[in-house]
């Protein structure tokens, strides 16, 4: 199970990694992030299973977190918190669970079972694109996709292990993947959970920031307000 820890206070997070390493075998810490921003941003890019997070945080806090993955594909949502008065609300939300603070270790291994229950109960249905590299076809799932981009005959797929090439239009992915696929421009199709933000430039020209890559693609007139507005909706 990868588990991301999300709490503003460093001391908060090392103690929640020293827990998780006293949990055995099969728990690992993919990531550990100070406030809600950072933790979106590596919701999508390492893909936890788990998201240990606390409430009062700078930027998104932890509520307000949980309630912008609600009802999508996410991991699943434990607080850690030293205030009682949010429990009934984080439950609303589909939280598997609720520690105080300080966080014991029989609690946080029972939070764990409780988890795994829910991920066995609830797999993941993974979609693959199929392509070619160094002239021989393998898949990539679709999480591990960064951007699509057109490039002559081909589509250039850029994903967290390198490139793929594919020989489907940038309008087939989309019309196969309308849920999974947004369109930033004629040339470009990105996973939505992957937008983090906007850059406007000099020559007014409008440019999307990615979570897992510095590559910046632009993001056409036509397609700048639905951009916007899956920004605006988390």
């Amino acid at each position: 199970m990868r588990v991301l820890i999300a709490d503003d206070e460093p001391l908060a997070r090392a103690r929640l990694a020293a827990l998780l390493e006293e949990c055995g075998e099969g728990v690992e810490v993919a990531g550990s992030v100070g406030d809600g921003d950072a933790a979106l941003a590596a919701i999508a890019d390492i893909q936890p299973d788990l998201l240990l997070l606390d409430i009062n945080m700078p930027g998104l806090d932890g509520v307000t977190l949980a309630s912008r993955l609600a009802g999508k594909e996410r991991p699943q949502v434990v607080f850690c918190t030293a205030y009682e008065n949010h429990a009934v609300q984080a439950f609303e939300l589909g939280a598997v669970d609720y520690l105080l603070k300080p966080v014991r270790l029989d609690r946080l291994r029972d939070a764990l079972r409780r988890a795994r229950q829910r991920l066995a109960a609830a797999p993941r249905e993974t979609s693959y694109l199929f392509g070619r590299l160094r002239g021989e076809q393998v898949r990539i799932a679709l999480e591990e996709v960064i951007c699509l981009l057109a490039e002559e005959k081909y589509v250039v797929v850029q994903h967290r292990g390198g490139q793929l090439l594919l020989e489907e239009s940038l309008r087939q992915l989309e019309e196969a993947y309308p849920d999974q696929l947004t369109r930033l421009h004629r040339n470009c199709l990105v996973p939505p959970q992957r937008l983090l933000g906007l850059k406007t430039l000099g020559d007014g020209r409008v440019l999307a920031r990615l979570s897992g890559t510095e590559l910046m693609p632009e993001v056409s007139r036509r397609n700048l307000p639905a951009v916007r507005k899956l920004l605006r909706m988390g």
